[in-house]
C-alpha cells in the first residue's frame, strides 16, 4: 500500500482516531458501570423507580 508523500499524516489520523473511538468506548462502559451502582444504591435505601410501579 503506497500512500505517497502524506503517509505519515494519514497514519497518525488513523491512531488519534482509534484513541478517540477507544476512549469513548471505555468511558461509555464506565459510566454504564456507575449509573448502575447509583441505581442498585438507591435500590438498596429503599427508593424505588416510578417505572417500575407501573409494571403489571
Amino acid at each position: 500500500m503506497d500512500l505517497g508523500p502524506h503517509a505519515a499524516f494519514i497514519w497518525i489520523s488513523y491512531a488519534a482516531v482509534t484513541v478517540t473511538v477507544t476512549g469513548l468506548i471505555l468511558w461509555l462502559i464506565a459510566d454504564g458501570r456507575k449509573q448502575a451502582a447509583d441505581l442498585d444504591a438507591l435500590e438498596r435505601q429503599g427508593i424505588k423507580r416510578r417505572s417500575a410501579a407501573g409494571v403489571k
